[in-house]
């Protein structure tokens, strides 16, 4: 039986949404349960996310019209760690944005001074309303030396039915590949995310557990910043997948309902 020591030490779990708790509208067996039973066990919980095509508010409603306890304090997103970022590392820049309305107010929200000329920074995310226009614009202030910055590297969301939507990372790759500049990824595995969390909450990052369906997000993002990882086998990874992989989850279990069991 694998230790569940560590597991059972985090006090802080921070949960992927998107293929671990839920696909599309389709919420998986145990998982507003878990959610639930987590202050009963002395645990807090927070909704972290890559997807910036939602604001913080956003999901807060979205979530608990599907049946899941949810506060502000409980969501945390690439949008908002990536408004976070701009005011301490780019405070008064011109930012053009290739992101939905969504993300448009969540960086407003921050104070960003977002601009259609001039711009000194291009920040991209899952831009779910993406017209050749701001590709366009984006390429050119790329192209005369804005920094790129992007919310995620994910390359698709999944969706039902073995679908996926062309995720930030895929609109990254055709920017870069028109103007080769790389972009600076904020959300996940960068450990920024955890450590703003951290730092916000006062949990260490050892004592912080990130549940998730990703290798090369969810669970790169623990283990970059001294964290628990569980991957559950529910979404994009399947346990070919793991063996395959060079990065070793500390825990792989088929959904959050067996967490849910570990826990109790």
């Amino acid at each position: 039986m694998t230790d569940l020591t560590k597991l059972r030490n985090c006090e802080l779990f921070l949960f992927d949404m998107d293929g671990t708790l839920y696909l599309g509208d389709q919420v998986y067996p145990g998982a507003i349960e878990l959610m639930e039973d987590l202050p009963a066990l002395g645990k807090k919980y927070i909704y972290l996310t890559n997807n910036s095509s939602r604001a913080g508010l956003d999901y807060i409603g979205r979530l608990r019209g599907l049946g899941f306890p949810c506060e502000e304090e409980n969501v945390f997103s690439s949008g908002m760690a990536t408004g976070i970022y701009l005011n301490s590392y780019h405070p008064g820049a011109k930012v053009y944005l290739v992101g939905n309305r969504a993300f448009r107010r969540e960086l407003l929200s921050y104070g960003i001074d977002l601009v259609d000329e001039g711009a000194d920074v291009v920040v991209a995310g899952f831009d779910t309303e993406l017209v050749y226009e701001k590709l366009d614009k984006a390429v050119h202030f790329l192209r005369r030396g804005a920094t790129f910055i992007a919310a995620n590297p994910d390359w698709v969301c999944p969706m039902p039915h073995d679908e996926v939507l062309p995720d930030c990372g895929s609109i990254c790759a055709l920017l870069t590949a028109a103007s080769g500049v790389e972009p600076l990824y904020i959300g996940k595995p960068n450990r920024r995310m955890i450590d703003l969390i951290s730092q916000t909450t006062g949990v260490p990052n050892e004592k912080i557990c990130a549940v998730g369906d990703r290798l090369y997000t969810d669970i790169a993002v623990a283990q970059n910043a001294g964290s628990v990882s569980v991957l559950v086998l529910s979404g994009e990874t399947d346990q070919a997948m793991v063996d395959a992989s060079q990065r070793k989850p500390d825990y792989v279990l088929p959904s959050v309902l067996e967490l849910h069991q570990l826990l109790k």
